[in-house]
């Protein structure tokens, strides 16, 4: 007899089932472009990862499937951040981030501030050509600071 594996017994990436939507990117209508990069451990790309991002509020979200060089990118609202949510092969639990925008008041997060310099960098976007970059990676020397949720 054979057995064979489930989704529940197994770790993805089931991730194209829920990604069939259009724009699920795109948080508003009308907004600020981030895009960005998942990268593993090794720095390469992750090319079968989930990116889910989250308002401050919770009222608004968006998900985006990486491409096969790991890059995703989204249509969001001007707020100070985001959270971030990752999910990739090999993860038994999605990670939790935060996306900072670098012309805002910053330095009153309490997050933030509690952070060291080289960490809090990882969570800055960068400008890219009237758009906004978060790479986001995964392990390694850039390691982005994830948080327990």
């Amino acid at each position: 007899m054979t057995l064979i594996r489930t989704p529940s017994q197994t770790v993805g990436p089931f991730y194209s089932i829920g990604l069939c939507r259009r724009p699920e990117n795109e948080l508003v209508g009308s907004g600020i472009e981030l895009r960005g990069t998942l990268f593993d451990g090794a720095g390469e790309p992750i090319g079968d990862g989930v990116i889910e991002l989250w308002d401050p509020a919770g009222s608004r979200w968006g998900r985006c499937g990486t491409d096969g060089q790991g890059r995703f990118s989204f249509v969001v609202p001007k707020v100070r951040q985001l959270n971030v949510f990752v999910f990739a092969r090999g993860l038994l639990r999605h990670q939790l981030t935060r996306v900072y925008f670098p012309d805002e008041q910053n330095e009153s997060d309490p997050v933030l501030a509690s952070l060291p310099p080289a960490d809090r960098e990882t969570l800055l976007a960068v400008d890219d050509d009237g758009a906004f970059r978060f790479d986001i990676h995964m392990q390694g020397d850039r390691a982005t600071v994830f948080f327990e949720h």
